[in-house]
């Protein structure tokens, strides 16, 4: 596939040798999508069902695949909690179907995506242990004889959701596991998005490796659904290309003399530098910027500690802008959105109170500058922690209870602008009603004094002349 040299034909290549198998590692849910139209599979995050059964059917029946293994890892997150278990029972439709055509297809081992394999950013190499004991080694300390049933039991126990599901592997009738990855398998990892498959990428393709004791490390066909790290060329082999992410406003900027200054704790360090510059790891110009990650906690879910470090990200980012030496200085505060999947809700007002605190600590040190400052996010999920019906009423569950919403929200995101650095005569536009994350690069980029490109999403503001 392009130079890639790999396509689809990798997972269910009809050389194969006999008796090995595909294995598959992807996620229960999709995005904020409807879970009656969309689904997946394996330890990965992404491909809708449709397109997954037409790769499992077409790969079964036409290329000769026998033997599929599928490793999923419950959402929860993305999509409602309660909703793996109908993502299980509809794959295990999938697989039984196959199965009636001659192919042993069976799910071999899960997990909650925040609890297993799914760590980023290398908080918590413990995560990709967990995952990394289930699906290659067969190890966990919950065995089932189904992923139905595994689901439905491990959510009975205190504190447990779907993304925080403990790891489990389904064996046979005489206790052995079904499916732990060994030499001469295929393996695919189905998330499109790149930051909590790293880790595991790593994992599967270094040899050299000493993030945990891996106990053995098989000889397989790896491949990712695209290359999780362009940088690090991670992982070699994949199912589709990249896409091209170039002329970032970050680039941009850098190249236009604006010098800036990214901070954020480990948790979402990546969303002020990876992700912000294009996928893209490391620095345009070192001399034009600065980078500072502040270590999460780890081994901890958030609510234990919900302040997080928001108070000393707003510190960095004070000193920062009082010293004067950038253009730019960018944040983001996770303490709402890590918080708020825990469906903690007391602790989700804890760490919305910090997150307060830290915006004033930044605003006042762009006050005492003259500088502007932007406030926004990229999605809710602490405004609204309850499910609720088409009329916009609680939801209970059986005993009478409300029911917690840990996944984000679709409601509309708010954004502010001001300080004292903004011209006189700057306000937001009329015509762009249904603005979005995609306008603030520009948006910025007025603020810089730059006319953003003209393929950018349009800015959000305008001079009048009064």
């Amino acid at each position: 596939m392009g130079t890639s040299g790999f396509n689809w034909k990798l997972a269910d290549h009809p050389k194969l040798p006999k008796g090995k198998t595909i294995g598959l590692i992807v996620l229960d849910g999709w995005g904020e999508a409807n879970p009656d139209q969309y689904n997946c599979i394996h330890v990965a995050e992404t491909p809708v069902m449709d397109s997954f059964k037409k790769l499992l059917v077409k790969g079964a029946s036409e290329r000769g695949a026998k033997r599929i293994r599928v490793h999923i890892l419950t959402d929860g997150r993305d999509v409602l909690d309660g909703s793996s278990v109908g993502f299980a029972e509809t794959l295990e439709n999938y697989l039984a179907q196959l199965r009636e055509k001659g192919v042993d297809a069976q799910i071999a081992s899960g997990g909650g995506r925040m609890y297993v394999t799914m760590d980023r950013y290398e908080n918590d190499w413990g995560v990709v242990k967990r995952g990394w004991d289930a699906q290659v080694l067969g190890e966990a300390p919950h065995k089932f004889k189904n992923a139905v049933e595994a689901i439905k039991t491990l959510r009975q126990e205190p504190n447990t959701s779907d993304q925080y599901l403990p790891p489990f592997v389904i064996v046979d009738e005489n206790g052995k596991p079904v499916g732990p990855i060994v030499d001469g398998d295929a393996v695919v990892t189905f998330n499109f998005r790149a930051d909590r498959m790293v880790m595991i990428a790593k994992a599967l393709e270094y040899a050299d490796f000493d993030k945990f004791d891996r106990v053995r490390f098989p000889k397989i066909r790896y491949a990712g659904m695209l290359q999780y790290d362009g940088e690090l060329k991670l992982p070699s082999k994949y199912l589709v290309e990249p896409p091209e992410i170039d002329r970032t406003s970050g680039e941009y900027l850098t190249y236009n003399g604006v010098r800036t200054f990214a901070c954020s704790e480990t948790v979402k360090f990546g969303h002020v530098t990876f992700f912000w510059n294009g996928n893209r790891s490391g620095y345009f110009n070192p001399q034009m910027e600065e980078y500072v990650e502040i270590p999460s906690d780890s081994g901890i879910t958030f609510n234990v500690q919900p302040k997080m470090k928001a108070v000393e990200i707003a510190e960095k980012a004070r000193d920062a802008i009082l010293s004067k030496k950038f253009e730019q200085v960018r944040v983001n505060l996770p303490n709402s959105d890590m918080v708020g999947h825990t469906g903690d809700i007391e602790a989700t007002v804890v760490a919305c109170k910090a997150a307060d605190e830290a915006v004033k600590i930044i605003i006042d040190a762009i006050e005492q500058v003259g500088g502007i400052y932007v406030v926004t996010a990229d999605h809710g999920n602490a405004e609204d922690m309850v499910k609720r019906n088409k009329k916009g009423q609680p939801l209970l569950d059986k005993n009478g209870n409300i029911q917690i919403l840990t996944s984000h929200t679709l409601q509309p995101v708010p954004i502010a602008i001001g300080g004292p650095g903004l011209a006189p005569g700057v306000q937001f536009r009329k015509d762009v009603p249904n603005g979005g994350l995609a306008n603030v690069a520009a948006t910025v980029m007025n603020l810089h004094g730059f006319e953003a490109p003209a393929d950018y999403e349009t800015t959000l503001i305008e001079v009048v002349d009064n």
